[in-house]
């Protein structure tokens, strides 16, 4: 297989590059160098702007409102974004429920949910860990009965990214508690404006607001959200998951860090370099999974492969930058011009990516996954 670029590919680079620099709003790409995270206004003009263009959704099929991006344009379109850098579409309606209601959803819900989720019109949040039920997602005690035309939902979730900002939320819950644990589980999905939903918000080591508790007291679900049959939750929940690691590889944001480290000088720069070459080997064992799975229907596990070194990358590019800038770490960039001793701030955002290697599956889930399914090492 030839990874090196062609001329369409070469040709498409450069017209994401210069729709980025002519349509990303300045106030929102000076936040995005210094290292903050966007506000929702700034997040959803954005993501307003890229389905205006058809690039919301890029890896969803045309008929559906997205992009039909190959793998290798996909690929360079989320470099470009991270290169810039500027915000991606939001994870939790492009990369998970868009392509698991595009396999999963009846047309009705299709009809309903996947315009307003590829314009942000609706914002995705995602019900899944609970405490005590994380990486053994299995676990859960969420609990959904059924009363007539509704699920009767109760129990809480943890770790929600963004659910303060969330009007609906996918979520799993347990509608058959005597069946094996993976086998008695749906998923669904929930207004979050219905009676019974509390967001209690949880600051984390880097001073952000990013992440939430929700608890579910008697929420009423109706019959129609549920997403595939009754109790076929899990197999919902290995598609998105494979969708959600592959997109966790973030390879353009490590790069982004890696030309942060190089503003420091050869000797900063020569210590990266192990750290890129690694990077690059990553993006084409992405290009030939994605490849493969175009089209795929079930759940691939080499995904992990891109969760697992994805991240272990990118906090080894966080962590090598925050050692060569020393004190200057915590200073803020006042302008885009900047000089390497008003660098971004960088401890927060090494600080919030400590959590890489736990959110989408523990490293050592993926590790599992690998061994497991890959290398045929099941104990």
């Amino acid at each position: 297989m030839d990874f090196s670029p062609g001329p369409d590919e070469i040709a498409f680079r450069q017209e994401v590059r210069a729709f980025i620099q002519a349509n990303l709003d300045p106030e929102t790409h000076q936040t995005m160098v210094e290292g903050r995270v966007p506000s929702q206004a700034q997040l959803k003009a954005w993501q307003k702007t890229l389905s205006e263009r058809g690039w919301a959704a890029a890896a969803w099929p045309k008929e559906y409102g997205g992009a039909g991006l190959s793998p290798s344009e996909r690929v360079i379109f989320m470099d470009e974004l991270h290169q810039a850098p500027a915000p991606e579409p939001l994870s939790f309606n492009t990369a998970m429920i868009g392509p698991v209601l595009i396999r999963f959803g009846t047309e009705a819900q299709k009809q309903r949910f996947l315009p307003a989720t590829s314009s942000l019109d609706i914002w995705w949040c995602q019900g899944f860990s609970e405490p005590g039920a994380g990486s053994d997602l299995a676990s859960l005690r969420t609990r959904a009965v059924r009363n007539g035309d509704h699920y009767i939902v109760n129990g809480s979730k943890i770790w929600q990214g963004m659910g303060h900002h969330a009007t609906w939320m996918f979520l799993l819950a347990r509608t058959d508690p005597g069946a094996k644990k993976q086998a008695g589980i749906s998923f669904m999905m929930v207004d979050m404006k219905t009676p019974g939903i509390t967001v209690r918000p949880i600051i984390t080591i880097d001073g952000r607001h990013e992440v939430n508790e929700i608890f579910l007291d008697n929420v009423r679900i109706p019959l129609e959200n549920l997403v595939a049959g009754e109790n076929e939750g899990w197999n919902v929940t290995k598609f998105l998951l494979s969708s959600e690691r592959t997109n966790i590889a973030r390879i353009g944001m490590t790069k982004h860090l890696i030309r942060c480290i190089k503003r420091f000088g050869s000797a900063a720069a020569a210590k990266a370099a192990g750290i890129e070459a690694e990077l690059k080997i990553l993006e084409i064992t992405q290009l030939r999974i994605l490849e493969d799975m175009k089209g795929a229907t079930a759940a691939d596990p080499r995904s992990s492969i891109l969760k697992l070194k994805g991240v272990e990358l990118r906090q080894a590019a966080s962590e090598l930058l925050l050692q060569v800038a020393g004190a200057k770490a915590w200073r803020i960039l006042p302008r885009l011009d900047a000089t390497p001793s008003e660098i971004a701030a960088i401890a927060p955002n090494y600080f919030s990516l400590r959590a890489a290697s736990i959110y989408g599956g523990a490293s050592e889930v993926q590790k599992t996954i690998i061994a497991n399914t890959l290398l045929g090492l099941k104990a």
